[in-house]
């Protein structure tokens, strides 16, 4: 079964790699899929974003990432998907992707939305948190992977985010 799991991961959180690790054990298949949304102003492009989640899934055999834009449904009958997983984190999340599995539903009724709730530790993590301790220089070492807080640190430095820390 081929699995597609979208999102922004702007950046890409422990709670996301959680997410795609567990969900890789359970499908042939694993497609994370980063959505390019104009509308939204992102810390990383979408070619930075994939390329760290390459990076943090490239041990995993059955977990492909690229990106995509315009609507999920269009894009899994693109790939021929028919399943869509999602992680939730509380209870307010699962309105919200109720609505969209709904929606999505209603477009294509061949789309089945699968949920997937973190585990315990990255319950309150998202990726706007992390982008906010880290533009005002707190510690976010245990909400993600190595290579990302590389990569934020470098992009708060020079994107002048600096500026904005609370002294």
């Amino acid at each position: 079964m081929r699995v597609v799991y979208p999102g922004s991961f702007d950046p890409p959180t422990n709670g996301h790699l959680d997410i795609i690790l567990r969900s890789s054990k359970l499908v042939d298949k694993l497609v994370v899929a980063v959505l390019k949304n104009p509308s939204k102003k992102s810390m990383f492009s979408v070619d930075e974003r994939v390329d760290m989640l390459k990076e943090l899934t490239k041990d995993i055999h059955n977990v492909s990432v690229t990106s995509f834009s315009g609507l999920l449904v269009d894009f899994c009958r693109e790939i021929e998907c028919k399943t869509v997983i999602r992680g939730l984190r509380a209870v307010t999340d699962f309105e919200y992707e109720f609505q969209i599995a709904l929606t999505n539903k209603t477009m294509d009724e061949e789309i089945e939305t699968l949920f997937m709730p973190t585990n315990t530790q990255n319950l309150w993590l998202s990726s706007s948190v992390v982008k906010e301790i880290a533009i005002f220089g707190g510690s976010y070492d245990k909400m993600v992977p190595d290579i990302v807080k590389q990569k934020l640190e470098k992009k708060v430095y020079e994107g002048g985010f600096k500026d904005a820390r609370i002294h």
